[in-house]
């Protein structure tokens, strides 16, 4: 059953655009297409809301999980879809994202567990480095813990796996805050009790390449939601 609490919005907002490329901030709990993975999820997906707001098809060139928000690079014509695919599989792009983890984490580091796909069983290799940009001890008993602590890292993934960062920071004991699947249940609960927090805390924040169809470079970066706003200023955090 679907139990879906995809956000209320009027326009998906449009980060970059040209004759080809459009980059759009994904909000957090939209599904790009309908897929395998989505086949029990009846709503808007991202994909049909542009169409609808912009008045023509358009065709993803990578995937963000439903339940990340963040910057998502789509093509206007899918004849171009290999030529920026490319940039992935060749890693001629660089991506960072923001997250807020469980516990406090060293000031940085890197992990290269292989990742589990979890249709074949296969594990590959997988690499994401990370940096610690602030952290927090919070007065508010967690189990099993009388307090509560929080790390907001930046992540540079070096690989694309499916669901890489959040196996990736549950891996080393810092699971993302929001996390249904590899979290912990009871930080979750706290940041919906506390802080009226119900989404997961991992936000595609910018996107660095270059373009290969005008050869332009660009540094482009998606605006944080609103409850990241919240917990930034609750926090007194600042990214950079």
């Amino acid at each position: 059953m679907n139990t879906s609490t995809q956000p209320q919005i009027e326009t998906i907002k449009i980060i970059y655009e040209n004759d080809l490329l459009v980059a759009v901030n994904k909000p957090n709990n939209f599904i790009i297409h309908q897929s395998y993975y989505a086949r029990n999820i009846r709503e808007t997906t991202l994909l049909e809301f542009l169409e609808q707001q912009l008045g023509y098809p358009l065709y993803p060139i990578h995937r963000l999980d439903r339940k990340t928000s963040g910057i998502l690079l789509l093509l206007k014509n899918k004849e171009y879809i290999n030529q920026f695919q490319e940039l992935f599989t060749n890693n001629s792009i660089e991506k960072n994202y923001y997250a807020i983890v469980r516990g406090f984490t060293k000031d940085s580091g890197i992990i290269d567990s292989p990742v589990k796909n979890d249709d074949t069983g296969v594990y590959k290799d997988a690499l994401t480095h990370y940096e610690t940009i602030n952290t927090i001890e919070l007065d508010i008993p967690v189990h099993p813990y009388e307090k509560s602590r929080y790390s907001l890292l930046k992540l540079t993934p070096k690989t694309g796996r499916m669901h890489q960062l959040r196996k990736h920071l549950n891996k080393i004991s810092h699971p993302i805050v929001g996390d249904y699947k590899y979290g912990d249940r009871f930080h979750n609960r706290m940041f919906e009790t506390e802080f009226n927090c119900h989404y997961l805390f991992l936000h595609a924040h910018s996107i660095d390449f270059i373009d290969p169809i005008t050869n332009q470079p660009l540094h482009l970066t998606a605006s944080f939601p609103a409850d990241w706003l919240q917990i930034f200023h609750q926090f007194n955090w600042k990214a950079k």
